[in-house]
């Protein structure tokens, strides 16, 4: 049984390692087999707006579920600022095998712009 998890995990990371980004986004769909992330809400942007000036990085919330062969397996809230980097790719680690180069939610804030929740969604850069 050892074996054959090994042997599984085995591809899991060859079949990710060829990608070089994820989008995770409000999608209902869900794989039949292996691990789907799906982007639950986004919430408390406080990143600062394209061509403002700001004092302060700002941050943005995440709430990620994740299933896997169709079931439910966990719900993880994410902060995603500079502060928590190494510890959100710890945790998404957990589902890609690649080294993670950025995790970030698009679009990104503008001034004046109210941007629809089903229209955003947290994209992983992997390093190649």
């Amino acid at each position: 049984m050892k074996n054959f998890t090994i042997f599984i995990l085995s591809l899991l990371c060859i079949s990710v390692f060829a990608q070089t980004e994820v989008k995770i986004s409000f999608n209902k769909y869900i794989s039949n087999r292996g691990y789907h992330l799906q982007l639950k809400k986004v919430f408390n942007d406080s990143r600062c707006p394209k061509n403002v000036s700001c004092i302060w990085e700002g941050e943005v919330s995440a709430i990620i579920a994740v299933y896997c062969d169709q079931k439910f397996v966990e719900e993880q809230t994410l902060t995603l600022n500079s502060k928590n980097r190494n510890e959100n790719n710890l945790w998404f680690s957990k589902y890609y095998c690649n080294k993670i180069k950025s995790i970030e939610i698009f679009p990104y804030p503008k001034e004046g712009l109210i941007v629809k929740e089903k229209k955003k969604f947290l994209k992983i850069v992997f390093i190649d």
